[in-house]
């Protein structure tokens, strides 16, 4: 089972790997074969190497600056349902909803996100 404190030490590495786009940053929140996947976009990453070669693409969505407020709506068992939004001066505003669901180490096995302009 994860915990809170697990929930939000990872979103934490979430936003510090966003900020920082580094692999060794990206790589440390996700396990080898973890999925990735994004609603409305199509988004399927699967595999670690993956999801650091997609969030790597999307570097260019920070320019300008970005800020991204979050809270914990649940935690059932092994997974994580997280409301957010993103306010990106360059893309917009966005309402996000994700689920996370973790290993025994508090590492993402499967993250899905629906991202909603807002």
């Amino acid at each position: 089972m994860v915990t809170e404190d697990q929930v939000r030490t990872w979103v934490e590495g979430y936003l510090k790997a966003w900020t920082s786009g580094s692999k060794r940053d990206i790589a440390a929140l996700f396990t080898p074969q973890a999925e990735y996947h994004e609603w409305p976009y199509e988004t399927d990453w699967i595999g670690r190497d993956a999801i650091v070669e997609g969030w790597q693409s999307r570097t260019p969505w920070q320019e300008g600056g970005w800020a991204f407020d979050w809270s914990l709506l649940t935690l059932n068992g092994d997974t994580a349902a997280i409301e957010g939004t993103g306010r990106y001066k360059e893309l917009g505003t966005f309402a996000n909803l994700w689920t996370v669901t973790f290993d025994n180490n508090a590492r993402c096995t499967m993250f899905r996100m629906w991202n909603n302009e807002i």
